[in-house]
């Protein structure tokens, strides 16, 4: 399959994108941490972070990485620049253990395997993207009955868990903040895609900020990503990072790819030969997820006593 120049830079700016990403977690976590120390945390409703220099750093370089990733949307589709993201994990994941010393063990660095290789393998499938003259050829596909339906489908699904699951749940199950802003964000790069087409098309001549669908596009950005940074901060606050990390990849891409697939019909050109090895990578990187899931407690306790060594020192 022919790589065309515009997926390559895209692909350039995701992999950036991914480690300024990833890295930004750990420096907003210790943000977090210190700030915590200091006044009410995040978790529990406060926002003493935002007086807190470090965690500006991690929100920086999280900017910066999110820059990089709307460019790249604007030159390849979401299916290939969305799975890239995997690398934040191990970015993510392997500076925790160093510098938050959340341990990460064998099963750990195995489940960053499985994602990453479930990313590959839907990056070397992804379709190729229909080439888009005007944003208002988004707006057409926004606005048609399958992406409506998807989009209220979101909108009462993120409102129940805000206002119903979230003073309950939300702090003992980090499903629930994660699940917000897989949910908006899904509907963010979308809004980010159509954003980031009317960028380029504006740069190369034909301005496209004349048509106030582009400014709908850019309010529904502003208002998803305060939204996503709200509970993503109290993700971060409460769970070990090295987890929040995958799962909300894992939960952000599978949403995102669904809302492009319904929206851009990325999958009308393809065949059930390359559809069903993309599914192939999404199973393998819930796998992936699932091993760093159930095993992220692991040896972080004290080591059990043998029964036998027990009943030795007993009789002793």
């Amino acid at each position: 399959m022919t790589i065309s120049h515009d997926n390559v830079r895209g692909f350039s700016l995701a992999l950036s994108s991914s480690f300024f990403i990833g890295s930004s977690f750990i420096v907003k976590k210790k943000g977090l941490k210190r700030a915590g120390d200091g006044g009410v945390r995040a978790g529990s409703g406060g926002y003493s972070y935002l007086y807190e220099p470090l965690w500006w750093t991690g929100m920086i370089t999280m900017i910066l990485g999110e820059i990089a990733n709307f460019a790249a949307y604007a030159f390849a589709p979401a299916i290939l620049v969305t799975p890239l993201g995997a690398l934040s994990i191990i970015v993510s994941a392997v500076l925790a253990h160093f510098i938050l010393k959340e341990k990460l063990h064998i099963f750990g660095v195995v489940g960053c395997i499985l994602c990453v290789v479930g990313s590959t393998t839907i990056v070397l499938h992804a379709p190729q993207e229909k080439a888009i003259e005007s944003v208002k050829q988004v707006w057409h596909l926004a606005t048609e009955p399958g992406f409506i339906i998807y989009t209220i489908m979101v909108l009462v699904l993120v409102l129940i868990l805000i206002f119903m699951v979230a003073p309950r749940y939300g702090k003992k199950h980090m499903i629930v903040y994660i699940g917000i802003c897989s949910l908006m964000g899904s509907i963010t790069v979308m809004s980010v895609k159509a954003l980031g087409i009317a960028l380029k098309l504006t740069i190369e001549g034909a301005n496209q900020f004349v048509f106030f669908q582009t400014w709908i596009f850019t309010i529904v950005v502003v208002i998803c990503c305060l939204l996503q940074i709200n509970y993503l901060n109290k993700a971060l606050d409460l769970f070990n990072s090295a987890v929040v990390s995958p799962v909300y990849y894992v939960m952000f891409t599978s949403l995102t790819i669904i809302a492009s697939v319904i929206m851009f019909k990325d999958w009308d050109l393809q065949n059930a030969s390359q559809i069903a090895t993309e599914l192939c990578g999404f199973v393998t990187i819930l796998s992936g997820t699932f091993l760093l899931h159930k095993t992220k407690d692991m040896g972080s306790g004290p080591p059990k006593e043998s029964p036998m060594l027990a009943d030795t020192s007993n009789s002793q």
